[in-house]
């Protein structure tokens, strides 16, 4: 017979309770800690993992430590330590281990330096291809797991844990520092963070709501957290501020019938009015800056797409002229040409977009615009073949579903 002590059972589901929320909360804040010292987010991991391990004994036999993260951030750094002392160190590693070795220890979750900024700089590095820095940056500043980042981006286990092992390696490899650019790089490598948090974003806003992880969620704590930890930028706030005038749409995008809807079409009823209201602030606080940027750009658009009671068209025509001149690209063309085309220049907007034929015939988004555009200006024939190529690559069933409604209402 088994001799149980007596409430030891409710013990370790009160410690295994703990030790879940800390790292739920707390692992980005954690691992970004390890890592600013020990410049290897693998091993980072590893201690921080092997430390959770430890503290199931160790809490369960003696209760919780006053402070929890103080606690394990402690232990993973004698972990760290003892792994270092005991393999072939290269010079990087060395000089990791003199850090830990002089930096005594932290046990106080009011010592531990946040350098979550860091890390995110650290995951979006350029020379991280985009959806790497995307994958990594949810996996440890988020802290969601390798399946869940699977799931999302359409990547099965193997090929998802393979992307993350590659990027934590490149970092290392190339000795990608974990701090904060420099003041003259500082708007270059703040924009590719921006992208990353808001491909994050449109990656969650198109899945839907019946994903295991909300990356639309993800993506506004994201962005909150680098305006908290670099506050007073114009650009993380035009940053939030298009995330939270887009999401503010969100359960309005999809119509009754399950097709996707553009803002003209949305029940505005169920828009999202405190993510408006705190949206539009966020804009205005920036734009008194006087430091205008892409993104800033990009929110007033979202912001001019929501005006009652239709969109000002020819405004957002002006505003994608002058996202032009920071991002002349043909995707920003071809936003301006819809823009053009919905302020009254339907003819010129197509000969705009035919001209893009070289640059975008294999994304899905032109050939749904093109058909548009035949439409509106009575070329009813081509417009139904563009429509069935767009229909046949949609990225999902809401965004097909709207354009057979549009392929089905074209004049026979």
């Amino acid at each position: 017979m088994t001799n149980t002590v007596p409430g030891s059972t409710s013990r370790t589901i009160a410690v295994s309770k703990e030790l879940d929320r800390v790292m739920r909360l707390d692992r980005g804040r954690l691992i970004a800690a390890l890592a600013a010292g020990l410049r290897d987010l693998s091993l980072a991991e590893d201690v921080l993992q092997e430390a959770a391990v430890s503290a199931l004994k160790h809490w369960g036999r003696s209760g919780l430590p006053r402070s929890p993260q103080g606690w394990l951030l402690q232990v993973a750094r004698r972990k760290a330590i003892d792994r270092l002392r005991s393999a072939k160190r290269s010079k990087l590693q060395t000089e990791a281990l003199a850090i830990l070795t002089e930096g005594g220890t932290a046990p106080d979750a009011d010592v531990i330096p946040d350098h979550r900024l860091r890390l995110i700089f650290a995951c979006c590095h350029p020379a991280l291809e985009p959806k790497s820095r995307v994958a990594l940056t949810l996996r440890t500043v988020c802290g969601l797991t390798t399946v869940e980042i699977g799931c999302a981006f359409l990547d099965n286990d193997t090929t998802m844990g393979q992307r993350l092992s590659r990027a934590k390696a490149k970092i290392s490899a190339a000795g990608i520092p974990f701090a904060v650019p420099d003041p003259e790089i500082w708007p270059a490598r703040l924009d590719a963070v921006l992208t990353t948090v808001y491909l994050i974003f449109t990656t969650g806003y198109i899945a839907g709501p019946n994903e295991p992880r909300d990356l639309c969620l993800e993506a506004e704590y994201l962005m909150r957290l680098i305006d908290q930890l670099h506050p007073d930028d114009a650009e993380i706030e035009g940053a939030m501020a298009m995330m939270l005038l887009t999401a503010a749409r969100r359960a309005a995008r999809i119509g009754d019938d399950g097709a996707s809807l553009p803002p003209t079409e949305q029940d505005r009823t169920l828009w999202d009015s405190a993510r408006i209201t705190e949206g539009r602030a966020l804009l205005a606080r920036a734009a008194k800056r006087r430091n205008v940027g892409p993104f800033q750009i990009k929110a007033a658009i979202a912001d001019c797409q929501m005006v009652d009671p239709a969109p000002d068209w020819p405004q957002i025509a002006a505003l994608y002229r002058a996202l032009w001149q920071y991002e002349p690209t043909s995707v920003v063309a071809l936003n301006s040409a819809v823009a053009m085309a919905e302020a009254g220049q339907a003819e010129h907007a197509l000969d705009w977009v035919e001209s893009l034929a070289d640059q975008l015939s294999n994304f899905q988004p032109w050939h749904a615009t093109r058909a548009a555009l035949l439409a509106k200006t009575g070329r009813y024939t081509q417009s139904a073949a563009a429509y069935r190529h767009a229909i046949a690559t949609a990225p999902g069933q809401a965004e097909a579903l709207f354009l057979e409604r549009r392929l089905a209402a074209l004049p026979q």
